[in-house]
């Protein structure tokens, strides 16, 4: 039907626009609506191509749904948001493997680039899904950042050889082949635990993009093997959006995407054994009260704040609007410095200090921030750690060096609130902790924060 394929081309129109939008936070919220509106008009448009006779089971399931939807939305907090994204690109990951399989079940048998497509779409369906569920335990702390199996290469190698080997015996005979393609995806599942489970932690946003990337094409895959044309073009937009944002990630980390994959864990096991322990910091770090930073931004012209992981966890950015909003009534100048990896996912900490209304013009991006840093007062830096750490700049010997950095060293003074010295996800110590300029405020953002904000009133 002409209307049909009028409604898919609408559909595609919406999505450009809805990711176009979804590039800025200022836009971000209409970008959303579009993509929303998009996906409802292809919804519709699949249900009443393909003729459905009963709608009860896709009433019920929409129901089920919207409310699972709705629960999780109203009850999952911002820190957790990462994860939510992870189960999310497990659950796109689910609905390709499923529907690849009940197609083959109903279809039995088709065309070889049918069969290649219903291959494709079960195999990164099935590798996103239990990769995306060991992504989740690791945020949420259920598993090691970075576990190393014996002989982990060769098992990679061996899955990756079964399944082209049963990969190919399905697509030579799709009619009488489908326990291969079971098998197959059965061998996938695998794949897709060992292709996650010896990144770390440091690589966790580079990997939420990577298998957002994954869902995407999978659903492309599915829309070929079911002839949607609404499915191919989303999940191709999807799929490629998620591997733009993968190489963008890598960029802003000095990461390849291939060590990302394969390389395991930022710092090699070599080189943790040469990093030194809480001896580093030994009698080289000044900390300091919420009265002494108070007289420093009474005397500050202007200030920025470096946010990180630290502040999601304190749930702290609502305190820091308050803050910086306490300082520009005194005139002073306040900024906020948004490196491209802080937090567990791209965007992190535009969401959340968006959820503070934070203004969008207060949001500055790490290569336009970096600049500044040399004429201003004060920095804050609020629990980040790798981010901000020079020896990504000046120490060729760290595993972290060459990777991009917010150069919140080179302010007049910064004060850091920690909880305590502990390094970041790349679990190496970081040297801005005991430079001249910088003060160590040790505690809960919130809580510090908080302390702050009533010492500044008082002057």
């Amino acid at each position: 039907m002409e209307w049909i394929n009028l409604a898919y081309l609408v559909s595609a129109v919406l999505f450009i626009m809805g990711l176009k939008g979804l590039g800025s936070p200022r836009s971000a919220p209409r970008g959303n609506l579009l993509g929303a509106i998009g996906m409802f008009i292809a919804v519709v448009a699949t249900l009443c191509d393909k003729g459905v006779v009963d709608y009860s089971w896709i009433i019920a399931g929409i129901v089920v749904g919207s409310a699972i939807g709705v629960i999780m939305a109203r009850r999952v907090a911002m820190t957790q948001m990462p994860e939510m994204v992870a189960i999310f690109n497990g659950f796109g990951g689910a609905a390709s493997l499923v529907v690849a399989l009940s197609t083959y079940l109903i279809v039995s048998g088709g065309s070889a680039s049918w069969a290649t497509a219903l291959v494709l779409s079960a195999l990164i369906g099935a590798v996103t899904l239990t990769g995306s569920i060991v992504a989740w335990a690791k945020l949420q702390g259920y598993a090691d950042q970075a576990m190393k199996l014996p002989k982990q290469g060769l098992w990679r190698a061996g899955l990756v050889l079964t399944i082209g080997v049963l990969a190919f015996l399905f697509i030579q005979n799709p009619y009488e082949g489908g326990c291969y393609l079971f098998a197959r995806s059965l061998v996938a599942l695998g794949l897709g635990v060992l292709l996650v489970i010896a990144i770390g932690g440091a690589d966790m946003p580079v990997v939420i993009a990577l298998l957002n990337s994954y869902s995407g094409l999978a659903a492309a895959a599915t829309g070929f093997a079911l002839n949607n044309y609404g499915l191919i073009i989303s999940g191709a937009l999807v799929g490629a959006s998620g591997l733009i944002l993968s190489q963008i990630m890598c960029k802003a980390m000095n990461r390849s995407l291939g060590s990302v994959l394969f390389g395991g864990a930022m710092v090699s096991d070599d080189q943790m054994d040469a990093i030194p322990g809480k001896e580093f910091y030994e009698g080289k770090v000044k900390s300091c009260g919420a009265e002494e930073v108070a007289m420093l931004l009474e005397n500050a012209q202007k200030v920025i704040f470096a946010p990180g992981y630290g502040l999601a966890v304190a749930q702290a950015q609502h305190v820091t609007q308050d803050l910086a909003l306490m300082l520009e009534a005194r005139g002073i100048d306040v900024k906020f410095a948004i490196h491209p990896v802080a937090g567990r996912m791209p965007g992190h900490m535009n969401v959340l200090l968006a959820e503070a209304e934070v203004p969008y013009d207060k949001l500055v991006e790490m290569d336009n921030i970096n600049p500044e840093f040399s004429q201003t007062d004060v920095t804050i830096v609020l629990g980040a750690n790798d981010v901000t750490n020079p020896a990504a700049r000046d120490d060729k010997a760290s595993p972290i060096y060459g990777m991009p950095i917010l150069e919140v060293d080179k302010s007049r003074t910064v004060i850091v609130i920690k909880r305590s010295l502990s390094p970041g996800f790349a679990g190496i110590p970081n040297p801005l902790f005991i430079n001249d300029n910088s003060l160590m405020l040790f505690g809960d953002a919130k809580a510090v924060l908080q302390d702050l904000n009533r010492a500044v009133s008082e002057l």
